[in-house]
């Protein structure tokens, strides 16, 4: 039990940093500079061994199966973290984020489902690759711009991150079945990416 609480907060804390990590893509009106901003993030979770559910997904392969019990709860903490950063920054004053939060969300559901599952495809791969590179790298500087590079990518493409859209539709409060459905999409193409590049690296690489 004291276990699972643990990994509940570790997770909670990383979906707050990934709500930190949105606050600053959507404050900065070049996107190539907010994206580099966002990754602070990610740098935040892999430094602090905080849980994120796209960071851990891959290494379902060649884990026992109560990992899967890890990965439930480190998602359920994620959501709790990303939501709570989405709610409480529409009581400040920055309230022009929402309205700039609402044209990403839009897109993102009002797009055809198998999109949707693609573009998540990839975002699972890069996000595998960042945290994969930040734990076996010795080198400070290559770890962290794994991590940037990755990060960067996956906005500047448009990619699909699960915890990253709980924040959006935090924020312009446009939760709703649809909004539901399509994360569940964005949740199962996160999986699948990380668990693709995942199969590589522990059975075809070696």
């Amino acid at each position: 039990m004291k276990k699972d609480i643990n990994i509940l907060i570790r997770g909670i804390y990383a979906g707050v940093m990934i709500g930190i990590g949105g606050i600053s893509y959507l404050a900065i009106t070049d996107k190539v500079i907010g994206a580099f901003l966002f990754s602070i993030g990610l740098l935040t979770i892999c430094m602090y061994d905080m849980n994120l559910y796209t960071g851990k997904i891959g290494y379902l392969i060649g884990s026992k199966a109560s990992y899967i019990q890890e990965l439930i709860t480190t998602l359920i903490g994620n959501f709790i973290g990303s939501y709570l950063v989405g709610y409480i920054i529409r009581l400040t004053r920055f309230t022009s984020y929402s309205t700039n939060a609402l044209e990403i969300v839009n897109a993102k559901l009002n797009d055809h489902l198998l999109s949707i599952f693609i573009l998540a495809f990839f975002c699972g791969i890069l996000m595998y690759l960042a945290v994969n590179n930040f734990k076996n790298n010795k080198h400070g500087i290559e770890r962290i711009i794994g991590i940037f590079m990755s990060v960067m990518t996956f906005l500047l493409c448009g990619f699909e991150h699960c915890i990253a859209n709980v924040f959006y539709i935090s924020v312009t409060n446009m939760w709703s079945l649809r909004a539901i459905l399509c994360l569940s999409i964005v949740i199962l193409g996160n999986t699948a990416g990380a668990l693709f590049i995942r199969f590589y690296d522990y059975k075809i690489k070696k």
